[in-house]
């Protein structure tokens, strides 16, 4: 091969898939060119290679291809510029190496450097600061377990740059050793809570420990228990008699045959694991994850150097895997737009205002008070706006999983339609005096408010939901593993429904979770706005930053869960966070076409890429006993104004972006109070409320700009308070 140095023995230990050993295989040059031409379909302009449905580049995608590449004997086209990508440019937001780190990009980042033959020292000062496994907090798991794969990938990391072993790994061979099971498998709990392991934590496990120079008992029992992991199929699960989400994977089966080779063994059905191997390939010349998805270059990656394990040279004529199912848009559909997790707290008639301006179809509000869902749905039809509230609930303080995997919060996310049924499924027990049926840390049942194992939550609290037509969103989870149990056994049973991409804030979780993007084809991508703060006018770069779309014959609830089950939903984001271009997440070709057609219907940017249809202002008219409106007098009305300003991830207001020119009531102009805290802005005066008719103008520069617009309302006066 051209590109590559020779390989030390240091590097041999640590490369995820042993590609020097590549030439053990005889590819066909058929095999072998059709391979390349897919990969090369993922090449995008910053030098990287992305996924199919996301239009810019990322490091997984990149290590997928590059380790392709590699095992196939083929040079990467454009190396240099591959090389730069994967060394510069890092998917998440750079915070994140530091908090809850995601150490499985950094080492794809430093493997991909390795197989395109360039240096890795750069990386050394930041890997030398990873000294001991990551704190991980218990908001998000509840006995605060870091998530296994990262410490395993940052062991690797540091062993590839010479780091590791060293005296000082005391601590990282202490959180290993933990986690070995008694008969040589690993999970992210501590061993001592009798739960079993998982075939990929185990590979990371063994990985990690030869990167420690750290040698482990014996475990004559792990091959058999690998061995139990092959499904009649041919592949394998992650573990034996797996119950929840238990299928068969390309990547387990990769990790299983990476086990067995470390133990000098072999698959018992290695002709049966070879051919359901190769009835992943597709007519483009990828792999799929398993029966049912869509090519992408990791799986593609895992399935090449399964076959080099097996030492099975793929054949031309095997029969490839169901794809995911595609269903066609029928005549008369056309898109409409939901926003989950919108605001649902502050001034119900900004957000209707927001709606009609944005084109908001369905709006569920997350978390909100009684009482605001039917005062905004009251508002939108005085207002003749079409718009339909609904719930958009995060279930704070709710913990499930599986045993040896983790119990995690932030995977309660729901929409539903409001009305009793759906309020009452979406409602949780407050609290419980039992304890899982998993081992939970001591004092840890007190930090929460109800925990679940899965099995109890998909069988109560999800049927209890889709019964009253209300559907789970999974929102994040950074473990790998346990979002595959949970995810495959979401996909068998529906209980997720769809999953969060585009999110409030510089987050992507297509990026910092990739590998959720096995999904894409079988469960729809969806936006998730996960609102914080007071009032929904602060909420504005959000929710005229990304949304979600969907093709249907209306924009009723009726046609959005219609649209889920066919997956003909798909997410939009375009904002200051993506530097004003058009990213997607999700939907199939066909509905990409669809929605670009329709482009003109729902676009919420001009030419230049501004948001051209954000309000510039809200002028509302205020009166005693008006609910969830800031600035009610206790008397007589009043008029409050709010301008449109940047706003950060917590509902507060930055910069502005309009102000105010002029305002007059009934034609003489008025001088308004600015009332200023740090939840809010807006101007506030007085308002004629005597009997007839009455009118309010407000003059408001766009600062980018400075042209004047007019925002106006009306009012009858000497009438009773709404």
């Amino acid at each position: 091969m051209k590109n590559g140095p020779s390989i030390t023995r240091r590097t041999w230990m640590s490369l995820l898939s042993a590609p020097a050993l590549s030439a053990a295989i005889s590819w066909p040059e058929s095999f072998r060119q059709r391979t390349a031409r897919y990969l090369e379909t993922h090449r995008r302009p910053e030098g990287g290679y992305g996924w199919a449905s996301d239009v810019v580049a990322h490091i997984s995608p990149t290590f997928g291809v590059t380790g392709s590449y590699h095992l196939l004997g083929l040079d990467v086209p454009d190396a240099d510029r591959a090389a730069a990508f994967a060394r510069d440019i890092y998917p998440v937001p750079e915070p994140r190496r530091k908090e809850r780190p995601l150490w499985r990009l950094d080492f794809e980042q430093v493997q991909t450097l390795l197989w395109l033959g360039r240096p890795i020292d750069s990386f050394r000062p930041l890997a030398s600061t990873w000294t001991r496994p990551a704190e991980f907090t218990t908001r998000y798991e509840l006995g605060g377990n870091p998530v296994f794969q990262h410490q395993a990938m940052a062991v690797r990391v540091r062993h590839l740059l010479g780091l590791s072993p060293a005296a000082s790994d005391g601590p990282w061979r202490e959180y290993f050793q933990e986690r070995r099971r008694g008969n040589g498998t690993f999970n992210t709990t501590p061993a001592a809570d009798g739960s079993d392991g998982h075939v990929m934590n185990t590979l990371w496990g063994l990985l990690a420990a030869e990167c420690l120079g750290l040698t482990l008992p014996a475990a004559p029992q792990l091959a058999g228990w690998v061995s139990a992991c092959q499904l009649p199929s041919g592949g394998f699960t992650y573990a034996p008699g797996a119950s929840i989400g238990g299928v068969d994977d390309i990547a387990y089966t990769w990790c299983a045959l990476q086990i067995l080779e470390k133990l000098g063994a072999k698959p018992s059905q290695a002709a049966a694991c070879a051919a359901w191997i190769e009835s992943l390939s597709t007519a483009e010349g990828g792999f799929q994850d398993r029966p049912g998805g869509e090519p992408n270059p990791l799986a593609t990656l895992y399935a090449l150097d399964s076959l080099r394990l097996l030492n099975h040279a793929p054949r031309s004529n095997a029969r490839p895997a169901a794809r995911a199912k595609r269903h066609a848009i029928p005549s008369g559909f056309d898109v409409f737009s939901i926003q989950v997790e919108a605001p649902g707290a502050g001034s119900p008639r900004e957000a209707v205002l927001l709606a009609q301006t944005l084109g908001i179809h369905l709006w569920t509000a997350k978390n909100s008070a009684p009482g605001w869902i039917e005062e905004a749905q009251r508002l939108a039809g005085e207002a003749r706006v079409p718009v339909r509230f609904a719930i958009g609930n995060e279930e704070y303080g709710t913990y499930f999983g599986v045993p040896g995997l983790g119990c995690y919060s932030h995977l309660v996310d729901f929409v539903a339609p409001y009305d009793a049924a759906a309020a009452k499924a979406a409602s949780a027990p407050r609290r419980t005096d039992g304890r899982p049926d998993f081992i939970t840390p001591p004092g840890a049942m007190e930090k929460m408010n109800f925990a679940y194992t899965w099995d109890q939550f998909r069988d109560r609290r999800i049927a209890q939901l889709r019964k009253a037509q209300g559907r789970m969103v999974w929102q994040f989870l950074e473990n790998e593993e346990l979002t595959r149990v949970l995810l495959d056994d979401g996909v068998a049973n529906g209980s997720y429904s769809a999953i969060a991409s585009f999110h409030f804030g510089n987050e992507n979780f297509l990026h910092s979770q990739p590998y959720l993007h096995r999904w894409y084809g079988r469960l729809p991508f969806v936006g998730l706005q996960d609102a914080h703060g007071q009032e929904s006018w602060w909420w504005g770069n959000q929710l005229a930053g990304f949304t979600t779309l969907f093709a249907g014959r209306d924009g009723s609830w009726e046609s959005w869960l219609e649209a889920l089950d066919r997956n003909l939903v798909m997410s939009v984001r375009h904002d200051a966070i993506t530097g004003w271009k058009t990213h997607y997440a999700g939907g199939s070709p066909e509905l990409r076409a669809f929605v670009q057609r329709r482009e003109a219907r729902w676009r919420w940017w001009d030419e230049s890429g501004a948001q051209s249809r954000r309000p510039a202002a809200a002028l509302v008219l205020l009166r005693p006993g008006m609910r969830f409106e800031a600035g009610v007098p206790a008397e007589g009305a009043a008029l409050r104004l709010r301008l449109w300003q940047e706003n950060t991830g917590q509902a507060l207001p930055r910069e502005p972006r309009a102000e105010l020119v002029r305002l007059s009531i009934d034609g003489h102009a008025v001088e308004p109070k600015l009332v200023e805290t740090r939840n809010d802005r807006y101007f506030l005066c007085p308002a004629a409320d005597t009997p007839g008719a009455h009118r309010a103008e407000a003059g408001i520069r766009l600062l980018a700009s400075g042209r004047i617009t007019t925002v106006t309302t009306t009012w009858s006066g000497g009438r009773a308070t709404p």
